[in-house]
């Protein structure tokens, strides 16, 4: 009775905006709002808007969180400067603080409603594995790209000329002193692990529950390794919003292709190892009591033996 209900009460709240032979739902634990195929963009828009702006909030407050620790860490003005902090412990800091933020967004009812995605090219991914829909993954990308900016530009206003320090610079992210070829090594690799990580864990029912804390302690590491204070990017959306305001444009198209392809090879490595059909989902984190708007098939995680 209660699957019954769940199904039966999105279905209510959606059937005068969008016909019901658009959307594709099956009586469950948690609600799923799926896209038919043969859905338009507007009628996405309509049924899963919620999620959209879900999506690009939690991008916003990641972008904010980042300008804020960025100034504590590295400006010459910030009360840490007396600590005398060396580089790594800086780097310990500053991934730390991101890490944090990337943990709660996930956890949070935001991040478990719309997946917290939070990078265009998670998005892509999941869009080639057919665990989203097409017009769901364009409004996503749009929104990954208006959050970030939109959170940097709030850092802005809050942080004022201090967020233009060189020693800060919107915490753009530039090619390292090793130059084009490496730094694009760097992003492929690391982003091709993000991906796998999200890829095993959440697939897997005994790891399902330690995603968001895997992906954070990845994001403390991909500070550590990194040559330059604002860390590995492994995020077009991310990338763009901080060079957008620094003005600063070197080797952005590193920052666009290295983490699209590392994440689509980690996945075809994971389909021809593990297999499509143990993709469950979109989400990063699933729960399961939040609404699925994805190609959902998420129960059958606790099938495996």
């Amino acid at each position: 009775m209660v699957q019954r209900r769940n199904s039966l009460s999105v279905h209510k709240r959606h059937k005068r905006r969008i016909p019901a032979e658009l959307v594709m739902e099956r009586p469950r634990l948690y609600a799923v709002t799926t896209l038919a195929r043969s859905a338009s963009v507007t009628e996405a828009a309509t049924l899963h808007w919620k999620e959209y702006v879900m999506e690009g909030t939690q991008l916003g407050v990641l972008m904010l969180s980042t300008c804020i620790w960025g100034i504590l860490t590295y400006s010459e003005e910030s009360p840490f400067t007396s600590l005398g902090l060396s580089a790594v412990s800086r780097s310990i800091l500053m991934g730390t603080a991101v890490a944090v933020t990337t943990f709660m967004i996930i956890r949070s009812p935001f991040g478990r409603r719309s997946g917290a995605h939070l990078n265009p090219s998670v998005t892509l991914t999941f869009l080639w594995l057919g665990r989203i829909h097409r017009w769901d993954a364009a409004w996503y990308i749009v929104a990954h790209f208006i959050g970030a900016i939109a959170g940097v530009l709030a850092a802005r206003q809050i942080l004022g000329l201090r967020l233009s320090e060189p020693s800060v610079q919107y915490m753009v992210t530039v090619p390292g002193k090793n130059g084009n070829a490496i730094t694009f090594l760097g992003e492929f690799l690391l982003s091709g692990v993000l991906m796998s990580t999200v890829l095993y864990s959440s697939n897997h029912r005994r790891l399902t529950r330690f995603t968001p804390t895997l992906v954070a302690l990845l994001t403390i590491l991909f500070f550590v390794l990194s040559p330059s204070k604002s860390g590995f990017s492994v995020n077009p959306a991310r990338t763009l919003s901080s060079a957008l305001f620094a003005g600063e444009w070197q080797g952005v198209w590193i920052y666009f292709a290295a983490p699209c392809m590392g994440m689509l090879s980690a996945a075809a490595l994971y389909i021809k190892t593990v297999g499509l059909n143990r993709v469950y989902c979109a989400k990063v984190f699933h729960d399961m009591r939040s609404v699925c708007p994805f190609r959902c098939q998420f129960e059958h995680v606790y099938e495996e033996t």
